[in-house]
């Protein structure tokens, strides 16, 4: 099996996006993250989702980046000054693995992209933390793309055991 450093960059990018597809799925069954409201706790590092069958899942967060809908660029989280510095550790991570195999748009603060694009670093940021799965939330004309841990779950799913 391969692993992130030794495939090439297009098949780990696909893997990750096949993968946060898988997981996405497994989280919409279970809290339905697809109809579910969200909110950001920067100090306490979470995201909260808020299903309307009741389930609450909390999850440590990380931003990877934001996506500009007006001038249609990426930012990324590891250098954006609206993000705190213990909620940009994935999107570093992203950066190093950018700079050790010379992937000049892991390694570009702001790039032209498109929300594809956004959703494969959101992916790949996945993969390479472990994490649980991605979110894209609006704040505005911006969307934050997201990355978050294991859920703890309450309400009427986290009741169910």
């Amino acid at each position: 099996m391969s692993t992130p450093n030794t495939m090439n960059y297009r098949d780990l990018i696909a893997q990750s996006l096949e993968e946060l597809r898988l997981k996405t799925a497994a989280r919409d069954n279970v809290w339905h993250l697809g109809e579910a409201d969200w909110s950001v706790d920067r100090e306490n590092g979470e995201i909260v989702f808020s299903a309307p069958n009741g389930t609450i899942a909390t999850c440590p967060v990380q931003i990877v980046g934001t996506f500009d809908t007006n001038d249609l660029t990426w930012l990324w989280a590891w250098d954006h000054p609206s993000v705190q510095l213990p909620l940009r550790k994935h999107s570093v991570r992203l950066c190093q693995y950018g700079e050790a195999n010379n992937i000049p748009e892991l390694t570009t603060r702001q790039l032209s992209a498109t929300e594809e694009q956004c959703w494969k670093f959101t992916a790949l940021a996945c993969k390479l933390n472990d994490s649980q799965g991605g979110y894209c939330g609006p704040s505005g004309s911006v969307l934050v793309f997201m990355a978050f841990g294991e859920p703890k779950l309450s309400g009427t799913a986290g009741e169910q055991k």
